[in-house]
């Protein structure tokens, strides 16, 4: 089995738990979000970086890698000295924003209590 392929022991056949671990990990939802509120339509790699700076070089890299490999990102290389790498969202990427849009609101609305919530129980 492909490493980065994560099977469903009752339903083998069916991707969408591969999809959502891949697309719900630490960082994925975060760069596609990041992308999106660029001024422009193609962001530069050290650009991204600035803009989630707790995100490590190795990492951001492995994530647009894997975003690029599902179809949510395009990478485009000029032939320059220096490379110059700019990253993209597809219009795949496009159509998952107002979900990615809605969870944030959702997030926003009940981050109050959901933090209230966790002090009680780590007082316990």
């Amino acid at each position: 089995m492909d490493r980065t392929m994560i099977e469903d022991a009752f339903f083998p056949d069916c991707p969408i738990r591969n999809i959502l671990a891949k697309l719900c990990n630490k960082w994925s939802l975060l760069v596609i979000y990041t992308l999106n509120k660029a001024d422009k339509t193609t962001v530069r790699f050290k650009e991204l970086q600035r803009e989630i700076p707790d995100i490590s070089q190795k990492m951001l890299t492995v994530t647009l890698r894997t975003l690029e490999d599902d179809g949510y990102v395009t990478r485009t290389v000029y032939p320059e000295v220096p490379p110059r790498v700019e990253y993209a969202l597809t219009s795949r990427a496009h159509s998952l924003l107002p979900h990615i849009n809605a969870l944030i609101g959702w997030a926003l609305e009940n981050k109050d209590a959901i933090i209230s919530d966790r002090k009680k129980a780590s007082e316990r």
